[in-house]
């Protein structure tokens, strides 16, 4: 078994597709899958389903790509080690955000990298927190902000912050008087509300707080992605409930909202910050991690981040 081998093996796993696949790596499709086929007799189990309509790995498949992903990314961070000269750290770094986070953080630890850092890539792969952890399993990852103590049990965690979600909604809706500044649970629930789905973790957040009051929101829209859910609520077709951290981008855009507090229920979300073990982390993910702190601090420390405590 060869790490070429490996890399060929996780790309078809990736494409769900020989012919794919071959084309992705500019190989021949009967030398693709010669290889494969040396590779399954190494490891003396079948790794593929092969039907008229793609592949699929199979059980014994499926755990190898998982440990090929890992390997493969330690590999390439070892060689980005080896070569970058004495001096200046390099290489490319893949951070995992949910889309709430993404907006409060990734304009500013994006542009502080770039000017810090230089040599340093950084990946930023924008998705909701289920996804997100599924990749930092696979090893796909280096970074993560995750909403869980133990969504990725295997890897370190360290306390980033807690944020209050809160009510939105423009400035100009008239579904709540302007001279309220807070909101009981109970009023909340009889609001058009927009949120995401029960996959996404805040969801299920949400739906727990209310059904601890006996209460069930008016969801008149479910919505995944933040952008569109948010210019629903900012064209008057509801409310949602979100961490003030949703309207950092829409500020910037000129849109002006109202973050309304839940009188009668503190409901919060813990951001967590996943990486691999100190030991096993590049440079240029170790300078990632604190640089992310350090921006998260001084969003928080500043004011532009609101609603949030430091746990650091």
């Amino acid at each position: 078994m060869d790490f070429r081998q490996l890399r060929y093996f996780a790309n078809i796993v990736e494409s769900g597709s020989l012919a794919k696949a071959s084309r992705q790596l500019f190989i021949a499709q009967p030398a693709l899958s010669q290889q494969i086929a040396k590779l399954e007799a190494e490891v003396g189990r079948s790794l593929l389903n092969r039907s008229a309509r793609g592949v699929t790995p199979t059980e014994s498949g499926l755990a190898l790509y998982h440990h090929a992903c890992f390997i493969l990314r330690q590999l390439d961070q070892a060689l980005s080690i080896a070569r970058q000269e004495s001096g200046e750290v390099r290489g490319m770094v893949s951070l995992g955000l949910p889309a709430t986070t993404a907006s409060a953080i990734g304009l500013p630890l994006v542009r502080a990298i770039r000017e810090k850092y230089p040599g340093i890539l950084l990946n930023v792969v924008e998705g909701m927190s289920g996804h997100i952890g599924q990749m930092m399993r696979l090893g796909q990852l280096d970074l993560a902000i995750l909403f869980s103590r133990d969504a990725v049990p295997d890897l370190h965690s360290t306390e980033l912050l807690e944020e209050q979600l809160f009510v939105l909604l423009p400035e100009k809706s008239t579904l709540v008087p302007r001279r309220r500044m807070s909101i009981t649970l109970a009023e909340a629930a009889e609001l058009p509300m927009i949120l995401p789905t029960i996959a996404h973790g805040l969801r299920r957040r949400i739906t727990v707080e209310f059904e601890q009051h006996n209460l069930a929101p008016n969801v008149v829209a479910e919505i995944d992605s933040l952008s569109i859910l948010m210019n629903c609520v900012y064209n008057g077709m509801g409310v949602t409930i979100k961490p003030m951290s949703a309207l950092l981008l829409e500020g910037e855009r000129g849109k002006r909202w109202r973050a309304l507090s839940i009188s009668d229920a503190q409901i919060t979300r813990r951001n967590y910050l996943y990486a691999m073990a100190h030991d096993m982390r590049s440079p240029a993910a170790a300078i990632v991690a604190n640089e992310l702190c350090e921006t998260a601090r001084g969003l928080v420390t500043n004011g532009a981040w609101q609603g949030v405590e430091l746990l650091l």
